[in-house]
């Protein structure tokens, strides 16, 4: 194995051994990332000088005895965190040259741990995407194969942690951004409940929707990622004052006695035989560990996608009302008045497919149309939390698809935004709901590509779906296997 496929632990006990410096380790990554890139294309900025200037701090830590798991380990950013005196662009061109004058409280939790960033990794503009084609910074490719997406919006986030080039990363998840590119690019993807990590800092999507999570290559990787970047942040009104579980403490309890329900919506017929036989494999192997399963429903399920592309958009609308070439950003060098130059600098600055959303929103929102539209949606939104609350009263927990297909091949569905759009079918109702979600690596195609299941947890339930996960993986070895690049 080379030393670059280890995952957090076992780089920690090299480091506290001092059989590998961080400022070593962080050059085989950097070294990594310049041969794998032209193939990948994970990375907008990668921060060499900083990352060894990281290394050589984290260094002095362990040398005075004050490392944590954390200390030392290269990981990388989605770029759409807030990172002070680093190009921050949200994968737009109307950001293409902003550096930012403070930093995100999960990106500043890492540094106190002692992480290592290498960089900041490519996304769908503004969070907009299933598939990351949609970056003005170009098209990410999947490590398994470059023919292929890597999924969205935090694309860049999984391809980098699956093509070996980051140890762990940091994405968001506003629809199922985390979990459906970590499912297919082969790691492990968790979304948390909407409040337990701080989004200060974070570019604003869909404010009521957006959660921070980590990805990284195995459920205890995860885990640690989760326990250094959750907790209360006066600074997010949105931020849950509740205390934070030893996450690691949590795994290796197994699942004998636990109940996990089957959404019968999600078991749709005409599904991909390939992710079918992955979600059967995965129930005999719970069960096979003592588990056992009841057949649940969530009948709102049908109207999530709508509702969603309601609610989102309307915010998204609201939200990226700040980028008019006044304050920061880019600004149209043509304009002959005001008026002309926010008109000229968002037509220039934003790209199609945020421009749709924006219009959707915006025609959301509008007088005479809230009633019918925008206001239905948040009903129906509180329909679907019901039916997340009513199943959770019989099982402790569910198991889901995350995408009814495995990766699909770059441009087959840019022309078609609703085929886009249902990519997100089975992820969708866990940020309506605002309840936690992990994706793990759970099969293969028969041509190779990754495929994951999702175990859907209780509000803030994030310590039985990192342990139920753990189970499967110890059960299993889909998460050893890496992409050859």
């Amino acid at each position: 194995m080379e030393i670059f496929e280890h995952p957090i632990r076992s780089l920690h006990e090299k480091l506290k051994k001092r059989e590998i410096s961080s400022v070593e380790l962080t050059r085989i990554f950097l070294e990594r990332i310049r041969r794998v890139e032209p193939k990948i294309s994970s990375f907008i900025t990668v921060t060499e000088e900083k990352a060894i200037s990281d290394a050589a701090s984290a260094d002095r830590m362990i040398s005075c005895g004050d490392s944590n798991l954390l200390t030392g380990i290269p990981i990388a950013l989605k770029d759409i965190f807030l990172t002070e005196g680093i190009r921050t662009t949200c994968g737009s061109r109307i950001l293409g040259n902003f550096v930012p004058t403070y930093s995100a409280t999960a990106y500043e939790k890492l540094c106190k741990k002692g992480g290592v960033l290498l960089g900041k990794l490519n996304q769908d503009e503004f969070a907009m995407g299933s598939s990351n084609e949609t970056s003005a910074f170009g098209i990410t490719r999947n490590p398994w194969d470059i023919d292929c997406i890597p999924g969205g919006s935090s694309g860049g986030s999984a391809a980098a942690v699956a093509a070996c080039e980051a140890v762990a990363s940091l994405g968001t998840d506003t629809g199922g951004s985390i979990r459906q590119p970590a499912s297919h690019c082969g790691c492990v993807g968790l979304k948390p409940t909407y409040g337990r990590v701080s989004r200060y800092g974070v570019i604003a999507y869909a404010s009521s929707l957006d959660q921070v999570g980590p990805l990284a290559g195995n459920v205890e990787d995860c885990a640690i990622m989760l326990g250094a970047i959750s907790g209360y942040d006066p600074k997010d009104s949105t931020s849950v004052n509740f205390d934070v579980p030893d996450y690691l403490a949590s795994l290796g309890r197994g699942v004998k006695g636990i109940k996990i329900g089957l959404p019968k919506e999600y078991y749709i017929s005409g599904a991909d035989p390939d992710v079918e036989k992955a979600l059967e494999s995965a129930i005999e192997v719970y069960k096979s560990l003592g588990a056992s399963f009841v057949e649940i429903s969530l009948p709102h399920t049908d109207y999530a996608v709508a509702a969603y592309y309601l609610i989102a958009t309307a915010e998204a609308s609201s939200n990226l009302a700040r980028y008019d070439g006044v304050r920061f950003g880019h600004r149209s060098e043509e304009a002959e008045s005001l008026v002309d130059m926010m008109t000229r600098s968002r037509s220039e600055g934003f790209g199609p497919e945020v421009k749709r959303r924006i219009m959707l929103g915006t025609y959301a929102l509008s007088s005479g149309y809230y009633d019918a539209y925008y206001l239905k949606a948040q009903k129906v939104r509180t329909l679907i939390a019901q039916d997340f609350a009513a199943a959770f009263d019989k099982v402790d927990m569910m198991l889901a698809p995350v995408a009814p297909t495995p990766a699909f091949r770059i441009g087959e569905k840019t022309g078609d935004p609703m085929q886009m759009y249902l990519s997100d079918i089975f992820t969708i109702p866990v940020n309506l709901a605002g309840t936690c979600a992990i994706s793990l690596p759970a099969g293969f195609t028969g041509y190779g590509l990754p495929l994951g299941i999702q175990l859907i947890g209780k509000p803030f339930d994030e310590e039985n779906i990192l342990n139920a996960a753990h189970a499967f993986e110890q059960a299993t070895e889909w998460h050893l296997r890496k992409a050859v690049l």
